[in-house]
């Protein structure tokens, strides 16, 4: 599958399969992010892998938009470990970084078959809490991973009119 394929198919996935990830699988989404780019090649993440149930009925309770994490075998929680670094252009390189960290991730997992849903909406206090995770680190985003029980219909796209200038903000 090429790139171009997995950005244009890829659908946010929000019924899955009962069907466990296979550890390969499982690596090589992981093996995308690792290799994303990031500031200074500074690589300040984690990624937190949750298969076991009860922690994911947790998880599903501080996502109130992510009920659904519950039936996915695993769930991947992307944070950034370092909060303070902020680039010269004014951003924090660790959540941006992060952020490109997982969309490899999301695209590796399309190319395998596995569906994946970006959820952004969680109570980031609750999650820190579920999972041990340090007070200074910010959860980026949230994602189950499995085999996807739904197949949805491409969401409409703004054209690229209306996106896009050329050598000036318009």
């Amino acid at each position: 599958m090429s790139v171009q394929t997995a950005i244009s198919e890829r659908r946010s996935i929000r019924a899955y399969k009962d069907t466990p990830v296979e550890e390969e699988k499982l690596q090589q989404v992981l093996e995308a992010a690792r290799l994303s780019p990031s500031a200074r090649n500074r690589q300040e993440w984690k990624f937190v892998v949750v298969r076991d149930r009860d922690i994911l009925a947790k998880l599903a309770e501080a996502a109130p938009s992510g009920r659904f994490l519950i039936q996915a075998p695993v769930t991947i929680v992307a944070v950034a470990t370092e909060g303070e670094y902020v680039m010269s252009c004014g951003q924090l390189a660790g959540t941006v970084d992060s952020s490109i960290a997982l969309a490899y991730l999301i695209l590796q997992a399309h190319e395998l078959g596995l569906g994946t849903c970006w959820l952004g909406g969680y109570s980031e206090e609750s999650v820190k809490q579920i999972l041990g995770i340090a007070a200074e680190a910010r959860i980026v985003a949230i994602t189950p991973l499995g085999y996807p029980a739904e197949a949805p219909e491409a969401k409409p796209r703004k054209p690229l009119a209306e996106i896009v200038s050329y050598e000036r903000y318009q």
